[in-house]
């Protein structure tokens, strides 16, 4: 009788420490795009533009002069 005691006492720690888990994930903002996360292998084809300035800080950045066929 004494290990159904134990063991109703460990399942309800085990649930009572699930639902805190799902309060903090909620509240933490965890579910907020759900839904977004089905389209995010569409978006992973597309490229990001970078601008030529950025490309061209660089490119100074690293001592290039931009001739990138050039042989060495």
């Amino acid at each position: 009788m004494e290990l159904t005691w134990i063991a109703i006492a460990a399942s309800l720690l085990m649930g009572s420490g699930a639902l805190l888990i799902f309060i903090w994930a909620v509240r933490s903002r965890h579910f907020q795009s759900f839904e977004d996360v089905k389209y995010q292998v569409f978006w992973s084809d597309q490229e990001i533009p970078v601008e030529k300035d950025t490309i061209s800080k660089q490119e100074q950045k690293n001592g290039s002069n931009g001739n990138r066929n050039q042989v060495k």
